[in-house]
């Protein structure tokens, strides 16, 4: 769907987002979103995205989300420069090698938790306080399906991502008071480069990783990011005010076996 076609449009008008991972494929799509529908959106990612947004509301800023010296600083910054943040998605994550945990590293370990816990950690730690003094905010953390389910191709992964889910949950039982929500998303399998770099690592081959991935959905291929996007947009929105602690899965129906 063509979200300037979208005939709600304004569902976030007014509002100040803070994404990160928008050079991504599926945090490109909710910053678009967010933008088209009214949201001031500043995209945080050590990457510059690939083509400019087509929005003006959108402004990028570059960092290390492991750092917290820097992740401080430019929370600060766009605070100045925007106001404060009504909606932090954490899109930001990394899938890391395919490997078994005995032949996993500690680089290797340190490298996804860093980015996906680690990451979504302190943006949360920083973006909180101005939700707190505002008395209202929506937090949206990037989990995945494999933080729900358990599968041998990238354990690293799969634990950092159950480590997002029950932060959102926790976080959603902290902050509620202060009238701020906090959930997660769980995309099951998207078309995107993510995906696609981790099905020509599969031992299986590209072929045999995705006829075993989407062969057994009730909705039998890959999701577009603009869907996952859109899940986004209603955890963002007023709409779903009294939504928090929730895992929105995305999946076409790949855990509901």
């Amino acid at each position: 769907m063509n979200p300037t076609k979208d005939p709600l449009v304004g569902r976030v008008a007014g509002k100040v987002a803070i994404v990160t991972g928008g050079s991504g494929d599926l945090g490109a799509a909710v910053v678009r979103l967010l933008a088209a529908h009214g949201a001031t959106v500043a995209n945080l990612d050590r990457a510059t995205p690939a083509q400019p947004w087509e929005s003006g509301s959108v402004s990028d800023w570059q960092l290390d989300l492991t750092d917290a010296v820097e992740v401080e600083r430019v929370v600060a910054e766009i605070v100045s420069a925007l106001g404060g943040p009504d909606i932090l998605v954490n899109a930001a994550g990394i899938l890391g090698r395919p490997a078994p945990s005995h032949q996993s590293t500690e680089d290797e370990f340190d490298a996804v938790f860093g980015v996906n816990v680690k990451g979504t950690w302190l943006m949360t730690k920083q973006v909180v306080p101005h939700m707190i003094r505002s008395g209202r905010g929506s937090i949206i953390n990037f989990s995945s399906i494999h933080g729900l389910t358990g599968g041998s191709n990238v354990p690293l992964y799969h634990a950092s991502k159950g480590a997002v889910r029950l932060l959102s949950k926790a976080d959603a039982v902290t902050y509620g008071p202060h009238g701020i929500r906090v959930n997660s998303i769980h995309p099951g399998s998207m078309r995107t480069r993510m995906s696609s770099s981790s099905a020509e690592r599969s031992l299986l081959g590209p072929e045999e990783y995705y006829r075993r991935l989407v062969a057994g959905n009730p909705i039998a291929r890959q999701g577009e990011p603009e869907e996952i996007a859109y899940g986004v947009l209603y955890l963002a929105s007023d709409e779903s005010s009294f939504t928090t602690g929730t895992e929105l899965v995305i999946d076409g129906g790949y855990t509901a076996h």
